[in-house]
Parts: C-alpha cells; sequence; structure tokens
C-alpha cells in the first residue's frame, strides 16, 4: 500500500518532531485563513493542507483572466487551461473533478462566501474578477467535507477591500490578437463617522485564440464593500456581473488530427459554428454581530441569476432519424437559473488562553431554478442556427445542511478539530415537452448523508507541526450527469409493433461516498522558507463513469470502488536577498478497484468492454512537477523562469488512449517604478520557450474520440499595471 510505503518517512518526521524545542505562538506575519475552520486563524497551526496565494499572483504580470494564472505551484491541485473559453478552466485536486467535460466538479467555489457551486455540485469560475482579487485560499483533503456536496477541495476567492484610496489598472497583450484592460479602485472612506471599505473593478478581455475557431470576448466587474455600522456590527455588500457574449468553441481533436495540426478546429467546429454565449448578475450581503469578545453572528444572504446559450455539433440526422431520435434535445442548449440561498452562523470561544476551544454551528440553504430547452440546431439544410423546440423543462434542486465544528487545544502541543455536517439534497424535474412519443419525463430524487471529519495537530517545535485528519465527502450527480437515463426499448404507443428509445432523466443514480485520510508535515526554515508535505489516501465508492456517449448524449452510471493515493510537497520562500524559489510536486495513482462495465467505439452505444480492477482512472496524471526561480525585490528590475512537467495521462475508462507526458519552460522578467504616489509594473513573459507542442488538456471519454485540447506554442504577453494613491 502506498501510505504502508511512506510510512517510515511519516514515523520519522513525527520522531523529530517529538524531541524537537518548545513551541512558540505565530507572529503577526502568520498567514491567516478561514477556509478549513471558518474561524480566522494561522494557515500553518490548521490541521490540513491549505494553501493561500496573495491576490498580486493573478492581476501582475498576468493575463488576470484564469485562475490557473496563480495555481500552479499548489502541490495537488491541477489547473488546466483549456485555451477554450466555451469551457470553463479544468480543475481538480488529487484526482477528483477530472471526469467534468464541462464546469467543475467535486470541488466547492466560493467567492467572498457566496457559493458559485450549484447545490448539485456543478460549479463554474468564469465569473472570478481577479483584477481585484485579495488572496485565494485552497483547501485539500478531508475537510473539505465540512463545505458539502464535494470530495476533492475547496477553492476560495476573496476580493481585496480597504487600504489607502487608490485608482489601480492595467493592459496587457500578446500573442493570438489577445488584450486585457481593467480598471478599478479601493481604499476606506468615511461615512456618518463610520468606516467603510471599498473595491471595485472592470475588466475586459478579447482574443482571437491559439486554435482556429476560438474567439473570445470576456467583461467582468465586481465590488465589495464592508461597512462598520458600529462597533459590534459589520455589513458587507458584494456585486459581481459577467459578460461573455460570444466564445467560439474549437472542439476537441483526435490524436490524428492533433499530430497533424495542433492549432486546428474540429471540422464539426466550423461546419455547426460551435459557440457559447453567457453572462450573469448576482449580487450578496453579510452581516456579522459581535456580542462579545467571546461570541459573533454571521448571516449571509444572495441571490444572481445566468443565462446561457450553446450551439453544438450535433448531427441532424442523430437529430431527426432512427429508432427513437426524435427524442433527442436537440442541437441548441438554452438555460436559464435564477440561484440564491442564505447561511446564519454562530461563532464562541471558550476556555483560557493556554487552553482555548472555538465551537461554531451553522445552517446554510441553497436553490435552484433552471429552464432548461433544448432547440434543433438547424432549419432545413442550414446547420449552426436555432431551430425547433426539442425539449423543455423545469428543473430545480435545493440543499439544506447542517454543520457543527470545534477546536480545542487539550494540551501545550496539541489541537483537536473536528466537525460534521448533515446534508439533504433534493432534486425534482418538471417535463413541459410531453407529445404521444414523447412521455411525461419529470421526476425527483432526494439526496442525503453525514459527513464527519476529525484532525489532530501536533505543535512539534516553533518551526514545525505534524497533524493527521480523516473525512467522509460524498458527491451526487449533477443535472447535467442525470439528465439521460440508459437507453431502452419501449414500445411505441402510436404503433405496438415498433418501438422506441425510452427518455427521461437517470434518477437511478447513486451518489458516490468517499472516505479521506491524510498525514502532514509543516515547517518554517528562519525568516523566509517554508515547506509541506502530506500523503494522502481516499477510497470513493459508487463513482459515477460513462456507460454510454453518443450524438451529444451521455448516459452515466455508478462504479464499484476506485482509490486515489499519493503524496505532495511543497518547497519555498525567498534566500540570499533577491532570490524566491518555488517547487511543488505532486506523486498521485489513481486506479479502479473494481471491475465494471463501458463502452467503447465511436460512438460508443452499448456496455461492451470490462474495465479491470488496476486500470488507471482516466483524466489523471500519475506526477505532476512546476519549479520557479526569481530574482528581484518589490522595485526595480524582477525576472524568472519556471518548469512545468506533467506526465501522461489515460482519456477514457479502458486506457487505450493517452495524452502524452510534456515538459514546458516559461521565462518573464519586468521592472517596477516605485514613486511616492505611483507604481508602475512593466513585465513580459515569454510561454513555452522551445514552442513544444502539447496536450493542454483532455476531454475525458469524449464519445466521438476527440479526447485532446492542444496548448499553445510559443507565446509573447507584455503589458502594464498602474496604481495611483492619492
Amino acid at each position: 500500500m502506498f501510505l504502508s510505503r511512506c510510512g517510515p518517512l511519516a514515523l520519522a518526521v513525527w520522531a523529530l518532531g517529538a524531541a524537537a524545542e518548545p513551541i512558540a505562538e505565530p507572529g503577526e506575519g502568520s498567514t491567516v485563513v478561514v477556509t478549513a475552520t471558518r474561524t480566522p486563524q494561522a494557515a500553518f497551526d490548521v490541521p490540513a493542507s491549505i494553501d493561500v496565494i496573495g491576490g498580486e499572483r493573478f492581476h501582475d504580470d498576468t493575463l488576470a483572466v484564469n485562475l490557473s494564472e496563480g495555481l500552479a505551484d499548489v502541490a495537488g491541485l491541477l489547473a488546466r487551461d483549456r485555451q477554450n473559453y466555451a469551457q470553463d478552466t479544468q480543475l481538480s485536486i488529487r484526482g477528483f473533478g477530472t471526469r467534468s467535460a464541462f464546469g467543475i466538479r467535486g470541488l466547492r467555489l466560493y467567492v467572498d462566501g457566496i457559493p458559485a457551486s450549484q447545490p448539485d455540485g456543478q460549479g463554474q469560475i468564469s465569473h472570478f474578477n481577479l483584477a481585484s482579487a485579495g488572496r485565494v485560499e485552497v483547501l485539500r483533503g478531508p475537510f473539505s467535507a465540512l463545505y458539502g456536496n464535494s470530495s476533492g477541495g475547496v477553492i476560495q476567492l476573496f476580493t481585496a477591500t480597504g487600504g489607502a484610496p487608490t485608482v489601480y489598472g492595467g493592459f496587457a497583450g500578446g500573442s493570438f490578437d489577445t488584450y486585457r484592460e481593467n480598471v478599478g479602485a479601493r481604499g476606506t472612506l468615511g461615512i456618518a463617522g463610520r468606516d467603510a471599505g471599498y473595491n471595485v473593478a472592470f475588466s475586459n478581455f478579447q482574443s482571437e485564440g491559439f486554435r482556429d475557431h476560438s474567439a473570445a470576448e470576456r467583461r467582468s466587474f465586481n465590488g465589495r464593500s464592508d461597512l462598520h455600522l458600529g462597533a459590534a456590527d459589520t455589513l458587507t455588500l458584494v456585486l459581481n456581473v459577467f459578460d461573455s457574449p460570444e466564445a467560439l468553441d474549437p472542439l476537441g481533436l483526435t490524436r490524428a488530427q492533433f499530430e497533424a495540426k495542433p492549432d486546428a478546429a474540429a471540422p464539426q467546429a466550423t461546419q455547426y459554428d460551435t459557440r457559447k454565449s453567457a453572462s450573469q448578475t448576482q449580487g450578496g450581503a453579510i452581516w456579522e454581530h459581535r456580542y462579545s469578545e467571546r461570541q459573533r453572528s454571521e448571516l449571509l444572504a444572495y441571490y444572481g441569476h445566468r443565462s446561457i446559450e450553446q450551439f453544438l455539433a450535433i448531427p441532424i440526422a442523430t437529430q431527426t432519424n432512427g429508432p427513437g431520435a426524435y427524442l433527442h434535445s436537440g442541437g441548441v442548449v438554452d438555460l436559464g437559473t435564477d440561484y440564491g440561498g442564505a447561511e446564519a452562523r454562530w461563532h464562541y470561544r471558550g476556555g483560557s488562553d493556554e487552553r482555548p476551544w472555538k465551537l461554531v454551528a451553522g445552517l446554510a440553504y441553497d436553490d435552484l431554478r433552471q429552464h432548461r430547452q433544448g432547440y434543433e440546431n438547424f432549419v432545413g439544410s442550414e446547420v449552426g442556427v436555432k431551430g425547433a423546440l426539442r425539449r423543455d423543462e423545469i428543473d430545480t434542486v435545493w440543499a439544506f445542511d447542517q454543520y457543527l465544528q470545534a477546536d480545542w487545544r487539550f494540551a501545550e502541543r496539541w489541537n483537536l478539530t473536528a466537525g460534521v455536517r448533515n446534508s439533504r439534497i433534493v432534486f425534482a424535474s418538471d417535463d413541459h415537452y410531453v407529445t404521444a412519443r414523447n412521455p411525461d419525463d419529470g421526476g425527483g430524487k432526494d439526496y442525503s448523508a453525514v459527513s464527519p471529519v476529525a484532525g489532530l495537530m501536533f505543535r512539534a517545535s516553533e518551526a514545525m507541526r505534524l497533524y493527521g485528519s480523516y473525512g467522509r465527502g460524498f458527491e451526487t450527480p449533477t443535472f447535467a450527469e442525470l439528465a439521460y437515463r440508459p437507453i431502452t426499448q419501449v414500445p411505441d404507443p402510436n404503433d405496438p409493433s415498433q418501438t422506441i428509445a425510452q427518455a427521461g432523466l437517470n434518477f437511478d443514480l447513486k451518489a458516490s461516498r468517499s472516505d479521506n485520510a491524510e498525514l502532514g508535515a509543516k515547517f518554517r526554515f528562519g525568516a523566509g522558507m517554508h515547506a509541506q508535505l502530506a500523503v494522502f489516501d481516499a477510497e470513493t465508492r459508487n463513482e459515477l463513469v460513462v456507460l454510454s456517449n453518443s450524438g451529444g448524449r451521455t448516459v452515466y452510471g455508478n462504479a464499484g470502488r476506485t482509490r486515489r493515493q499519493g503524496a505532495e510537497a511543497q518547497f519555498g520562500g525567498r534566500f540570499a536577498g533577491d532570490w524566491q524559489f518555488d517547487l511543488a510536486y505532486t506523486l498521485l495513482d489513481a486506479r479502479v478497484r473494481e471491475d465494471y462495465q463501458t463502452c467503447t467505439g465511436t460512438p460508443c452505444t452499448a456496455l461492451n468492454a470490462t474495465v479491470p480492477a488496476g486500470a488507471r482512472i482516466p483524466g489523471i496524471a500519475e506526477s505532476n512537477l512546476y519549479g520557479r526561480l526569481a530574482w528581484g525585490r518589490d522595485a526595480g528590475w524582477h525576472a524568472g523562469v519556471d518548469v512545468r512537467y506533467l506526465s501522461r495521462v489515460a482519456v477514457n475508462d479502458v486506457n487505450s488512449e493517452a495524452a502524452p507526458s510534456y515538459a514546458i519552460v516559461g521565462l518573464d522578467g519586468g521592472y517596477v517604478f516605485d514613486l511616492p504616489t505611483v507604481r508602475l509594473r512593466t513585465f513580459v513573459n515569454l510561454d513555452n520557450l522551445l514552442d513544444r507542442d502539447y496536450i493542454g488538456s483532455v476531454i475525458v471519454n469524449d464519445g466521438n474520440g476527440r479526447y485532446y485540447e492542444p496548448g499553445p506554442g510559443f507565446a509573447v504577453l507584455a503589458g502594464f499595471g498602474l496604481e495611483w494613491k492619492y
């Protein structure tokens, strides 16, 4: 077993810590996080793998559009830029989330406390405004279970607010006619004798894209204000607006197409003009009230609306001909989604300064109502246009969760953190497209789970922490995964001698359950260096897998058992004055533990192959390495070089194809002018310096065999950022 092989190392680290000198409290410079414990706490003292990335990583010297730009040095996390803005960035943590064909699965996502994950577990980050980011927290492993419907981790973005009045902005431009402009303001105002911190930012992005038929444009506004209403009350208001009027979809490529021309679009992309438009507006409020130094409460409420229209590459014949084909939902997806929710949370701190304890209790309710319509993607012989209605339903899902979490320092060196979350998630579908041959396919499904978590932290010394944690997570199917039931033939009501394919939602799907365990160590060396080591094991039952995939219709089922186990190592910090070094490595062995049946072929329509125990879970690389060496300070010249390596990645359940391993090198540099009231930052980035052809991301189990989404060749990006403090 992997953890048994790592056991001697873990025991050696534990023994070293036990013999170390007495501990001291973290200083004011310690990075404070809230994601794991829901109370401000030094990341160094949290019994979990958690990273905090400063906002400057996402908006200084970058395109400041993709969250993946700032997450490369987080071990255990794989952020893959798809070079396809009609789909979201691919995010996975410890192998959870890699199966998602679109959007983000298996992770919980938040912006300023507002969920960016729907109650069914489907998430998206396209509306994350990076120009105004203050920090991003990434939680991996067992403690993510305390956030509900996920198994892999939690990613939270927090908007920066307060400080001296500042106007900021910037521009970046480069290869593939890519441009980004942003402007914003932040600071603190005095209103009626009270302080009010604020941050507002607007970003505009456009690109012709690395690949053919991949042009896109996006506009994003984000605003946050923290109003201090008195000594005991703070009201935080947030508003986010996102608009993507058009993002062309180049689709994936077969291996032969990739090798022939990596920057090409699939022929079907141009034939059917595959594309997507999306818009979203959401707002929220968070009220915090302090009853005393020991007790406080928080109340959050939010509401939003999102609209999506997407044109797919589904042939006319698939929608109109063959047995049961008239039940096809069409090649145009039209979604209108209203969502909202509320959360109430209570904090209490008791005990003495030497033996403190903390308690957090909360209730959370999230609700989504989605009007899903499907249309033919043709009119007559013209394709790529909206045609006749083929699907019309109202889908709703709500989640009601209760949680309790406690932290107790029961001895000088020991902390115990434990919690439990009770979740209920209810799906319902109301079918409005009912014909003689298409009966009412409505229905519903109720899922529930209790998720316990516990972690033990040993404060070995001022410079070392050792911990272990365990938790049980769960994931429900999303509405996209429930969309189609396995194809079975039933008598045609108009002609009993004929059969038709049964339609409707697949409410036979079960939720998957995962048992997650982790052992880790955290180190601080001197004033500027730090390190994290962790070994982990996650065993899942009823994992969702593909049963068939053809004509835009993907049917899912539940497999038996799967296992993800591995190790993570991070090391970095400043040394020798002007030098900075960062290294992150992930070793991940993800395999099937029980045989199950799947389909093969293009398209695949029937269970005709066995996935044997021991097969690799597709979409997951065994090794992921990132290293960066940089020179410079906050002002003057700066430069850096980075290397990214990813091992081969299986792209389907039977492991018959795989994306090859790759290594790419990047180089960057610039100059910062730091004047009394103005700060000007200039930069130039050279990516993929050796112009390697590589697969940037994969589409797991694609029904047409178009698994591969190429990464860009040699690319240049240059720009500047300006701050004026007045």
